[in-house]
């Protein structure tokens, strides 16, 4: 699987999207994160697994704690792809709007 693909599929579950979109305000620990939420704090490491191997988040330890914060790298993979749909469509719409003005 490629990187945009794993990357896309890990934030297919909504409880990671919740956990990805916590960690994009700020770095945080998993007891942190797992405030909240309607999962255990050891889901919430299983789904914080998935993403750190989709390469969505990072992983530092300070201590006896493990702090996430986002991956700008990874987020910077799934713009790309996407960036190439975006990039196609924007030269289609230019050459639809410069066949428009040539008639």
């Amino acid at each position: 699987m490629t990187n945009h693909a794993k990357a896309f599929n890990a934030l297919g579950d909504p409880t990671r999207r919740l956990v990805f979109e916590r960690l994009a305000k700020k770095p945080m620990p998993v007891g942190k994160l797992a405030k909240g939420l309607a999962v255990t704090r050891p889901a919430v490491s299983q789904h914080l697994k998935v993403l750190l191997d989709a390469g969505l988040v990072t992983l530092r330890e300070e201590g006896t704690l493990r702090i996430y914060r986002i991956n700008p790298h990874g987020v910077e993979v799934m713009r790309a792809y996407l960036d190439r749909f975006w990039d196609r469509n924007l030269a289609a719409f230019k050459a639809a709007a410069e066949m428009e003005s040539d008639e």
